[in-house]
């Protein structure tokens, strides 16, 4: 049976990550997958803070001082773990709720990234919301580790919207490059996309070169048994891709993720960051 990973934080975003996991389960196949529902804590909620006691405190206080923070973090890491569990029992029954049978629940300490890279394993399919607990303070900003995670990870990430909405069309972002390649394949092999609506659309000039490729994932999709309605648009591919996703409606957006170095994109941008910003939709990433 496939494997999903959903990761929750206790944010607005939470639920949006619930209802899309048990989407995505109910999609993949007679069987659907199973939903492994995933909250970390950082080391910081639950290692003790170091305290800086130089100064002039006579020796009996700083050592009663240091007694009373130590049964302070103790107390603050059995709470951050008790919030976790809860976090996690709410989001089993959402999405038990939903419909899904196969439910599990999982909370670790330690970073992130690692954690994603060691549950994903096997898994087939990463979902995380598009921003995390700071959400409603940062509406311009990515969570801070979704990038770390599509780089790092190896499995497909459904980033979701701020709210779950019913799928039905979905738009392949094609550049002709290995990661818009593979999610050609993805799409062409996986029961997720098979009752949608099929759009493929490349951003750039049309060369015969461009036209081959695209001309070429469209028969891989056709093969599959999509009905592929597929274009070639100049201009800038941010603005291009999201003016055609508002425009005609589409619900889903799939496309290749960060194909270059961290040090570039600082330098002159990311298209991955730039979609996952403007796009009010979710969207599959593949590296």
């Amino acid at each position: 049976m496939a494997k999903i990973i959903a990761l929750v934080d206790g944010s607005i975003y939470s639920q949006s990550v619930c209802d899309h996991a048990a989407w995505i389960a109910k999609h993949t196949g007679p069987a659907g997958s199973a939903v492994e529902v995933l909250h970390v804590l950082g080391r910081r909620q639950t290692a003790c803070a170091s305290a800086n006691l130089s100064g002039n405190i006579a020796l009996g206080a700083r050592t009663a001082l240091l007694e009373e923070l130590s049964a302070l973090d103790v107390q603050t890491a059995k709470l951050s773990q008790k919030r976790g569990r809860a976090i996690l029992d709410d989001a089993r029954s959402r999405i038990e709720a939903a419909g899904v049978g196969d439910v599990a629940t999982r909370l670790r300490i330690g970073d992130i990234v690692e954690t994603v890279a060691e549950c994903e394993a096997d898994a087939d399919i990463v979902v995380i919301g598009k921003r995390g607990e700071a959400a409603d303070f940062a509406k311009l900003h990515l969570g801070s580790n979704l990038e770390r995670i599509v780089r790092s990870g190896k499995k497909p990430v459904f980033v979701t919207s701020r709210a779950f909405r019913p799928i039905e069309t979905f738009l392949i972002a094609y550049d002709g490059g290995a990661s818009s390649i593979k999610a050609v394949d993805h799409v062409a092999r996986s029961s997720l996309f098979s009752s949608l609506q099929c759009r493929l659309l490349t951003v750039g000039p049309d060369t015969e070169e461009t036209r081959k490729g695209l001309n070429e994932a469209r028969a891989i999709l056709e093969g599959a048994g999509y009905a592929v309605e597929a274009d070639i648009i100049q201009g800038q591919p941010e603005e291009v891709i999201s003016q055609v996703v508002e425009s005609e409606g589409i619900d889903l957006l799939v496309m290749g993720a960060y194909g270059h170095s961290r040090i570039r994109s600082l330098i002159i941008g990311s298209t991955t960051t730039e979609m996952v910003r403007l796009c009010k939709i979710p969207i599959v990433l593949f590296r």
